[in-house]
């Protein structure tokens, strides 16, 4: 779509300012509740949210109070976020499953004064209510079919019939603190990055400028809001995107109605991880069986009417921008989904850079990379650790009460971004692993590789031993041999390695556990380039060597596998 008629405005909120008057009636948040969809207009949401916010001021919340918000994708969310910006206040959102040791953490840390709570899942409400001071107010959302039904703290409803909406309300400036958004912590202590309205206030001008996201050539802004909001990819490409183009936001409802909520949408604009990608690749292989799916998409006349019928089945009918992060999706599954006619384009930044770094050019692709910097980006390699470290407009203040940490990070006027990685000829960013040794799986979430190879070390079948599984479904473990291990019986070492992976699993949350071991009778060694001169394993030189056997072996029935 065009941009807006006038100069460009230089906040997210004031563009809701404008939609609110210029499109009042016209549709914003599309809410599910079963078969049927509540729909806000633009108004009605603004009316809603001017409510909340003359509550919040009644409740003692001024300009540069931190707010918490902590509930699934939902309407109210929004207007949550919007009623907090309305008086000046920061918010700051919660993952709606974190741990509520973390969760008394960061409220801790963060010290908020009150917080929002809405959809959460059955049952986690008794739990993460203990983990909140008693000091802190409490507001909740109205019910949702299949959530908690929490009854503690102010109730939504009540502060509706209580308050008029807000007149004045706020106006924030560019150096304004927006938000401060927790990183998961999967690294280390969590850490709260602060965004002022100059970060995304930048990087939309700079697409509206250059539009190599193409956002802003949307022939209708419609998107799907499922992804956690409180994460910087979502929070961007969702719902400021969409207060900047008075476009449409629908969430979905719960798990089980996703795939029938996506369909009824049909979004223009759609980001996934890569997990959303395989799966939704595996269910069409599944119903149609892939030797009969491929003879059917080539056939000259009905090949054309299988994929068309495919896409509107997945939801993905009128996709125009379809992006994938958080990991680097397999090849394989982004070359079927560029044959079935959805572009699917890597993405690659960080809650640091408020989600703007480097993106795949638009109708290209270059295989096993996260595209090219974005106009304005500037990226270099440290020579000595191959860290990735970034320029921007839009790169954050710092972290929330750790100057520390700040200076850890952002050095020399570089952002030092903690992953390693390679610049080709071109300009072409390949990501090549953590500078820390974490790695992130095709779900986004971060792995630490010592404490699962501890274990496995004092087999004394193993010489040598690494974790991986960048970007793969389910992180592994690789065994080098030993003499011992190379001599003893294949049942006996299988078994003993069985054991070992299920006892290992046992400890860990699901997205940690160990899918596969590999017992390898390759030397590792310095000679070959597979350890350091101090013996430790050169882990990049293993992801190298050992790469391109990782899907043939995920895909194996056999938990132990000998190569």
């Amino acid at each position: 779509m065009p941009l807006p008629p006038g100069p460009l405005l230089p906040t997210p909120m004031h563009y809701f300012y404008r939609w609110e008057r210029e499109k009042a009636q016209a549709p914003f948040l599309y809410q599910p509740y079963g078969r049927k969809w509540h729909i806000r207009t633009w108004a009605q949401a603004g009316k809603e949210a001017r409510q909340i916010a003359s509550a919040l001021q009644a409740l003692g919340v001024e300009r540069g109070s931190l707010v918490g918000l902590i509930s699934k994708n939902c309407s109210h969310w929004i207007l949550a976020d919007l009623a907090i910006q309305m008086v000046g206040a920061v918010s700051v959102p919660f993952y709606a499953n974190i741990a509520p040791a973390d969760l008394a953490l960061i409220i801790e840390k963060s010290g908020i004064t009150h917080l929002f709570v809405g959809k959460l899942d059955p049952g986690y409400w008794a739990k993460a209510r203990e983990a909140i001071p008693s000091s802190v107010q409490l507001i909740r959302f109205p019910d949702y079919p299949a959530s908690d039904q929490i009854r503690e703290g102010l109730a939504w409803e009540a502060l509706l019939e209580a308050h008029p909406p807000l007149q004045e309300a706020y106006e924030p400036k560019e150096e304004d603190l927006w938000t401060i958004l927790y990183t998961s912590g999967t690294t280390g202590t969590p850490k709260g990055v602060m965004l002022s309205y100059r970060c995304p206030a930048a990087l939309f001008r700079h697409e509206a400028t250059y539009r190599e996201i193409g956002i802003f050539d949307l022939s209708e802004p419609r998107f799907f809001s499922y992804l956690p909001l409180n994460h910087i990819a979502e929070r961007m490409a969702i719902e400021l995107a969409c207060f900047y183009l008075g476009g449409t936001i629908a969430f979905a409802e719960s798990l089980e109605t996703f795939a029938r909520n996506l369909q009824d949408v049909q979004p223009t604009f759609f980001f996934a991880v890569p997990r959303i990608w395989q799966r939704f690749r595996l269910a069409v292989l599944e119903r149609f069986g892939e030797s009969r799916y491929n003879r059917l998409i080539r056939l000259p006349l009905l090949g054309p009417l299988v994929k068309r019928f495919i896409r509107y089945k997945l939801g993905l009918g009128k996709v125009e921008v379809a992006l994938t992060g958080a990991a680097l999706t397999p090849e394989p599954v982004k070359a079927w989904f560029h044959e079935l006619g959805v572009f699917v384009r890597e993405v690659y930044a960080m809650t640091e850079n408020c989600a703007g770094c480097t993106i795949m050019p638009r109708n290209y692709h270059k295989p096993y990379t996260v595209g090219k910097p974005l106009t304005g980006v500037r990226l270099k390699i440290d020579p000595e650790t191959q860290e990735i470290l970034m320029w921007a407009d839009w790169v954050m203040d710092g972290y929330y009460k750790e100057p520390e940490k700040t200076a850890e990070v952002l050095r020399d006027g570089w952002l030092h971004t903690g992953d390693m990685g390679e610049l080709d000829e071109e300009g072409f960013l390949r990501v090549t692993g953590r500078v820390s040794d974490a790695f992130k799986t095709a779900k986004g979430m971060f792995v630490v590789p010592g404490p699962l190879e501890e274990p496995f070390s004092k087999l004394p079948y193993a010489e040598q031993v690494c974790v991986v599984g960048m970007g793969q479904t389910q992180p592994f473990v690789l065994i080098s041999l030993s003499e011992i291990g190379r001599k003893e019986s294949p049942p006996t070492v299988t078994e003993a390695v069985a054991q070992l992976i299920q006892q290992v699993n046992a400890q860990l949350p699901p997205y940690q556990r160990l899918a596969r071991a590999i017992l390898l009778s390759d030397t590792w060694s310095v000679e070959n380039g597979l350890l350091t001169p101090t013996l430790k394993v050169r882990r990049r030189q293993i992801e190298a060597k050992y790469s391109p056997l990782y899907e043939k072996w995920l895909s194996h029935p056999e938990t132990v596998i000998w190569a």
